[in-house]
């Protein structure tokens, strides 16, 4: 089956709002549903199709990011007065809320979990809920106060001064890396701990950045008394350092943060698609967890292309590695025929979009007909999407989805 039309706007230019909202639909329709059949419950199945729960993978972080992308499409419904689903279907920040209590049901009862940088993008996301909640004139939820207080302790326990600083990747204790340090300074950050916030990415600075690149290491562990350091780099790895750069901001942080902007242009980006007229776009990182690591890097370059505390050259970089990515995202988009024998039942008016695990390649090369498609993919192309609608709304009169 051939992909929906493009939306556009009557000037020609990309309705990224409408895109965002197809891809909105295509993941809580095909995605998400209820767990156990419990009514008022709402979680995304790893993997679809797929059998029941409890056959499922449980990805705690996975579903986290659900929570931010539910977030992004709130704001846009603050600001346009509409549903993402249509007036009879719940609210984004209705399903936000769900789905955050029902992580802690399917995680037995509690929001921890062995990794720090799972709990982390928990944590930013429900402070983004809460944040949303006020921009519509709503009651913030006692729970969430609760899961900051609970996973904010957590934080401080995991960022100790063994090895000079960072934050612990998991409660094993035995790895401190840019995953769960670079978050976890982000929510200290955010939460108003700025001196331990500015510890964290000043570990990053001196253990984990690699100056030739311009970019961060993945993690370092003490092997036979000495510092060993992870030499891998990933994309997702630069975002929430670059997003806890500006949050603190300052001099010296906003220049490490243009450099990085800088940095990932030149060093994570590909020849985009061969009809995409010579542009680059962010690299993919595969499948699995590595599915979500391009986009959680496009939405704090996102958050870059808005600060007008950086160099305008730095915003404009910013803005089209955001928008071009983007832009290879939706031309790589297919509609699946198979899911009409799924258990979800039947097509929408969109069709059961899929999204590429690669930006410069199609989706029907990666994602062939019949084939599992696992959500974290479906997610990153959602993000992906909703960072181009904030983008491309900065130079539009209206509302500020900046969040």
């Amino acid at each position: 089956m051939s992909a929906p039309d493009t939306p556009q706007r009557t000037s020609g230019t990309p309705d990224w709002a409408a895109r965002a909202d197809h891809a909105a639909r295509s993941v809580t329709r095909h995605f998400g549903r209820r767990l156990l059949f419990l009514p008022g419950t709402h979680l995304a199945a790893s993997v679809r199709p797929s059998t029941r729960f409890p056959g499922q993978p449980w990805n705690y972080w996975w579903q986290a990011h659900y929570v931010d992308c539910l977030v992004d499409a709130g704001l846009r419904e603050l600001a346009s007065g509409s549903r993402f689903d249509g007036g009879d279907h719940p609210s984004a920040g209705r399903l936000a809320s769900r789905l955050v209590s029902t992580i802690r049901l399917r995680n037995f009862l509690r929001y921890i979990n062995g990794y720090y940088d799972d709990m982390a993008w928990l944590a930013l996301a429900v402070l983004r809920l809460d944040a949303l909640a006020e921009k519509a004139h709503k009651p913030g939820r006692r729970r969430n106060a609760r899961l900051q207080e609970d996973l904010s302790l957590r934080f401080e326990s995991a960022s100790t001064d063994d090895m000079g600083g960072g934050t612990f990747w998991s409660t094993k204790r035995d790895f401190k890396n840019a995953p769960a340090t670079g978050p976890v300074a982000l929510h200290f950050a955010r939460t108003g701990k700025h001196e331990r916030a500015q510890g964290l990415l000043d570990w990053l600075d001196a253990t984990l950045f690699e100056p030739t690149r311009g970019l961060y290491l993945d993690g370092a562990w003490i092997k036979e008394g000495k510092l060993v350091v992870a030499e891998e780099i990933y994309t997702y790895n630069q975002g929430p350092a670059l997003g806890a750069l500006l949050e603190l901001g300052g001099d010296a942080n906003l220049a490490r943060g243009a450099a990085l902007v800088g940095s990932v242009a030149e060093h994570l980006t590909v020849p985009g698609p061969p009809d995409g007229a010579g542009r680059l776009v962010l690299r993919g990182d595969g499948t699995g967890d590595g599915g979500l690591f391009t986009g959680i890097l496009v939405r704090y370059l996102a958050l870059a292309a808005g600060d007008v505390r950086l160099p305008a050259p730095t915003r404009v970089t910013a803005r089209q590695l955001v928008l071009d990515t983007a832009e290879a995202v939706w031309a790589g988009r297919t509609v699946r025929t198979d899911a009409a024998n799924w258990t979800s039942g039947k097509y929408d008016d969109d069709g059961w979009l899929v999204f590429s695990t690669e930006p410069q390649r199609p989706a029907a090369e990666t994602y062939p007909e019949g084939t599992a498609v696992e959500l974290s993919c479906q997610l990153q192309a959602w993000m992906v999407l909703e960072a181009a609608t904030r983008v491309r709304q900065l130079s539009v009169p209206g509302p500020s989805l900046e969040l």
